[in-house]
Order: C-alpha cells, then structure tokens, then sequence
C-alpha cells in the first residue's frame, strides 16, 4: 500500500471520528438531552443517520459529486501526507479530554494557506459576535414571556407541541452544521466522490453516530448540559431555530469554511447572559466563569492550529520533510 493511500486512510478515518464526536454535538446536543427521557438511543440515532444520509446525498447530486457543498474551492485536493493525518489525531485527543476545539481550524489548518486561514478566523470571529448578539436579543425577548431556569413545561399541549418542534429544529439545525462540517472530513477525498465512495462516506458516518448517541454525547455533550435548561424541549427548539438561522447566513455570504464551534459557544454566550440579565437570581458571577471557560478552550484550540499550519509551511515542508 502506498503511503499517500494510507495517509488518506487514516486522516479520513480519524476526522471522521473526531468530527463527529467533537462538533456534531454541537447540533445534537440539545437534541439528546431534551430526547433521551423520552425515545431509546438507537431510535434518535437512526433518525439523525437518516437525515445525515438525505443532506450528503443531496450534496453528492446538487455540487456534482462534491459533499463538501462547494466549500473547498479555495483548498484545493492534495496528497495526504503524514501531517495531514497527525492533525485530526491531535482533535480527537482534545475531544476525550472535553475540550470543544474548533475542528475547522484543527484539521483544515494543515491543507489551508496561511491566507486562507486567516479569513477563516475572520469569517469565525464574526461569527461568535453575530451568534453572541443575536442570542442576547433573542433571549431578552424571550424573557419577557417565559422563564427558562424556572418555568419548565410539564403538561398540556404546549409540551406535546415543543417535543416535535424538537424534531422539526434538530433536523434543520443538523443539515445547516453538514453543509458546513463535512467539508473538514471531505478534505482528505477527491472533490468529486463516485457512488461508492459516497455509500462508505454514508456508512462510515452512520456507525460513528450511532456511537455517540450510545455515549449519549460522551464529555464534550458537558458544554451543553451545564448550559440553563439545555434539556427543556422548548429550549432546544428555540436555541436550534436561531443556530440555524446563522449558519445558513454564513453559509450564503461565501463558501469559505467557518469554524462551526465558535458560532455555536458565542451562542450559548448570548444566551446565557440575556438570562441573567433578565434574572435577578441568576446572577453574573455565575455566567462569567461559564462563558469563560469555553472561551479560553477555544483559544487554546486556536493556537494549536495557528501552530500546525506555521509548522508545516515554515518547518516541515522547506526541509523536504513533507515529500515522499
């Protein structure tokens, strides 16, 4: 087997991996915790299977064989050398260990220019302020009539409505974030993938959910819970509908990739501050060390790409030791 094959392999294998673990939490994660009372694991997981299926497919006809919905125009295909795979193996480490990394940055970083990178980080910086304020306004709002530290739904119709606003949300939310994330495993693959690429594509990923969903999220599923009333239906709904509506913004305004994780934490940030902004009993000193910590990963997760992609193009490839 030559070496780019199995370079290939294992960088796929492992951004698979660590893609979904890592970022697909961030669309699911509202998804289990407000579900999981109520349907059996295998059941949430073959639902968001075949919603994942539905959105490559699309993609795979709608961008001739590119499942990357057209967001790797401006990083083009290259052989897979052994700092292309070293680089969603670092993720992964990073995933098991709770910290949400921006999987854009992590793997991207070792196939994109560092002009390339930089727009990324600009398009991700507006990102989380777009997500940040839409969220505060929202939720100012949305305090006004409902309170959602306390005033949980337990009866009546209301409850039976925001149970399958859930599934409506969590479906729209989840084709957004592939249309984004997909891009950093299709990275590793040709821009125009045949039917059988596109079905080990489709199983891979199918295996790989049903996994997370049976760990029900597993540690990184932690930056989601501890958030106010992640696990109410209504709250999900609510925090679905807007991620949504941001990253189908992004998605129109260009096709560069964006980091998905920043957009999701500067929405969670918004919303965590508009609540206790309305709330006197939840005060601030609670939501700063919340909001903090997520930040600072993010950063940490920032600086190790900024890293890798310096490395390779200032260190690893000037000494040959990029080549074959």
């Amino acid at each position: 087997m030559e070496l780019t094959l199995l370079y290939t392999i294992i960088g796929f294998g492992l951004a698979g991996w660590s893609v979904i673990a890592n970022d697909s939490i961030q669309t699911l994660g509202t998804f289990i915790a407000s579900k999981k009372k109520w349907f059996k694991w295998y059941t949430l997981a073959a639902s968001a299977s075949f919603m994942m299926a539905v959105v490559l497919i699309y993609g795979w006809w709608a961008y001739d064989g590119d499942i990357s919905f057209g967001r790797l125009t401006r990083i083009p295909y290259q052989e897979i050398q052994w700092y292309h795979a070293v680089a969603p193996g670092i993720l992964l480490l990073l995933t098991r260990i709770g910290i949400p990394v921006s999987t854009t940055f992590l793997v991207l970083s070792a196939f994109a220019s560092t002009v390339v990178l930089e727009k990324m980080l600009l398009k991700s910086v507006v990102g989380y302020g777009l997500a940040a304020v839409a969220a505060y306004v929202c939720w100012i709002v949305i305090s006004k009539f409902i309170n959602e530290k306390f005033d949980e739904i337990t009866t009546g119709w209301k409850i039976s409505f925001w149970r399958n606003a859930v599934w409506v949300s969590s479906a729209y939310l989840w084709a957004a974030w592939l249309s984004h994330d997909v891009a950093n495993i299709a990275v590793y693959l040709p821009r125009q993938l045949d039917l059988t690429l596109l079905l080990v594509v489709v199983t891979y990923f199918t295996i790989l959910l049903f996994y997370i969903f049976y760990i029900q999220g597993g540690r990184i599923q932690t930056v989601v819970l501890e958030k106010t009333g992640t696990r109410y239906a209504r709250s999900a709904t609510i925090i679905n509908t807007i991620y949504a509506a941001v990253l189908y913004y992004f998605k129109e305004l260009n096709d560069l990739p964006m980091s998905t994780t920043w957009v999701f934490v500067g929405l969670l940030c918004g919303r965590e501050l508009a609540i206790s902004t309305m709330n006197k009993e939840y005060k601030f000193k609670y939501v700063f060390p919340l909001i903090g910590k997520d930040f600072v990963k993010m950063v940490f997760g920032l600086s190790i790409s900024v890293g890798i992609v310096l490395a390779i193009h200032y260190i690893i490839i000037p000494t040959g030791f990029g080549l074959q």
